[in-house]
């Protein structure tokens, strides 16, 4: 499922894995190895960020931690762990301390850093907190009182989440999990875990942004510390490019490979088996080449990867088309060293994922572009109707309607209508057991109607 969501709007909540989310701005900046972690409440004070009431001249609300503390699902993270559904699948999973002690769950359900790293505040309970999204504050918290602007906050260790590629790093890392060891603990999702009651985790850079509860403006203040205002389609080219970067160092991952009978399935598309049997979804699609019945990996976002760079890398475009073509060829290729030849494929399609990060991070993406692209995803979703493709379709669709706005593309009443069009698309992929393709269809023609001509 995906949350509703209106514009910058939304009406459901995320799961509470992951790290919390805030705009897109400038390029790429150098980080500092990340620091102590001093706690939660060394940000909660009342003149910090945990005020009610904002004091005069100050440059931000200064009622983030509230936001997060009271609204914000990753606030809750930690405490889900030992509820009824964490304490059935630490059972399924064997965990004999519990998900709420075993380094699997913390690693993303917590700030869970090395007990040399914990400073005197520290607390796991805290969940998903300010420094597992911002960094260890220990090396740049004075820098921050002191009312420095971004940039040198950021020499001084901060994470830089204003820059959308560093951003989509930081919310992968859980929300497909990065491979790499958290000091003692693994990221990594994998069918084991979703076979022993965790959900799904579907992801989408510039929708999970827009429907947290921010605890940011962007206003004169915020560009003023040296950010740069957001825009909604680059957000959106950004978070795909490193999706599918993220989902191919998943295929190359040694551990991941095929054992026996058993490949990963976690690297495969969930409903190209989880769906109602008694319903017919399956419909041919050129993109892919395979008939009914077969594993498919996972490749809506590459799918959407090659709709972005059609703007911002054209080459980059045809490249990501073929190489996924014969990735998914290799996969069904069987015989002795299948797996040699999809990650051959997988390397092939990192690099032009990694290419279009880049191309997407200096693009200027504006009126044109709006249109194109809401073109062109509703050109795929026409073809391509798998319930995975579908779901990513429309949460591209929603992060457009944002940039046309944005960008004067619509006005106000254009945006309603626009806005009103998702509601029929959103309804059309609330659920995978329930999705079916021609009522999705039928949505994607009412708001092609919508579109600006």
């Amino acid at each position: 499922m995906i949350p509703r969501r209106f514009g910058l709007i939304a009406a459901a909540a995320l799961a509470a894995l992951g790290v919390a989310l805030l705009p897109s701005g400038g390029g790429a900046q150098q980080q500092l190895a990340d620091g102590i972690h001093l706690g939660v409440a060394s940000c909660a004070g009342d003149n910090c960020h945990g005020a009610v009431n904002r004091v005069a001249g100050a440059r931000v609300a200064q009622n983030e931690y509230l936001i997060w503390k009271n609204r914000d699902k990753h606030a809750k993270a930690y405490a889900v762990l030992s509820g009824d559904v964490g304490k059935r699948i630490a059972a399924n999973l064997g965990l004999k301390n519990g998900a709420e002690n075993d380094p699997m769950c913390l690693s993303c359900h917590a700030d869970y850093v090395a007990q040399n790293r914990r400073g005197p505040r520290y607390q796991l309970a805290d969940g998903v907190g300010c420094e597992a999204c911002h960094g260890g504050a220990s090396g740049w918290l004075g820098t921050h009182i002191s009312g420095a602007n971004h940039a040198a906050n950021v020499a001084a260790g901060l994470y830089p989440t204003d820059d959308a590629k560093a951003r989509a790093e930081r919310c992968l890392s859980c929300h497909i999990g990065d491979g790499t060891i958290a000091d003692d603990a693994k990221r990594a999702i994998t069918h084991t875990i979703m076979g022993a009651g965790h959900p799904p985790m579907p992801f989408e850079l510039d929708t999970y942004t827009a429907i947290q509860p921010a605890h940011f403006v962007v206003d004169q203040g915020y560009l003023a510390r040296g950010k740069k205002a957001p825009n909604d389609m680059q957000i959106w080219a950004i978070g795909q490019a490193i999706d599918l970067d993220k989902r191919m160092a998943e295929v190359l991952d040694p551990a991941n490979a095929p054992k026996g009978a058993n490949p990963e399935l976690v690297l495969f598309d969930c409903q190209a088996c989880h769906h109602a049997m008694n319903k017919l979804q399956w419909r041919p699609r050129a993109t892919t080449g395979l008939g009914p019945g077969k594993l498919r990996l996972y490749d809506a976002s590459a799918v959407m990867a090659a709709i972005a760079a059609g703007r911002a890398a054209p080459q980059a475009a045809q490249q990501i088309a073929a190489h996924l073509k014969a990735l998914h060829e290799a996969s069904a290729a069987g015989g002795g060293d299948y797996w040699g030849g999809v990650q051959q494929q997988a390397k092939l399609l990192q690099q032009d994922a990694q290419a279009l990060a880049a191309a997407a991070a200096a693009h200027n993406f504006d009126r044109a572009d709006a249109k194109a692209l809401a073109e062109a995803v509703i050109a795929q979703g026409g073809d391509d109707l798998d319930y995975s493709a579908a779901r990513q379709e429309t949460m591209a669709l929603s992060s457009i309607v944002a940039a046309m706005k944005g960008l004067r593309v619509t006005d106000d009443n254009q945006s309603k209508a626009l806005n009103d069009a998702l509601g029929p698309l959103l309804d059309a992929v609330a659920d995978d057991q329930t999705y079916n393709p021609d009522s999705f269809v039928q949505a994607l023609r009412q708001f092609k109607g919508k579109l600006p001509q």
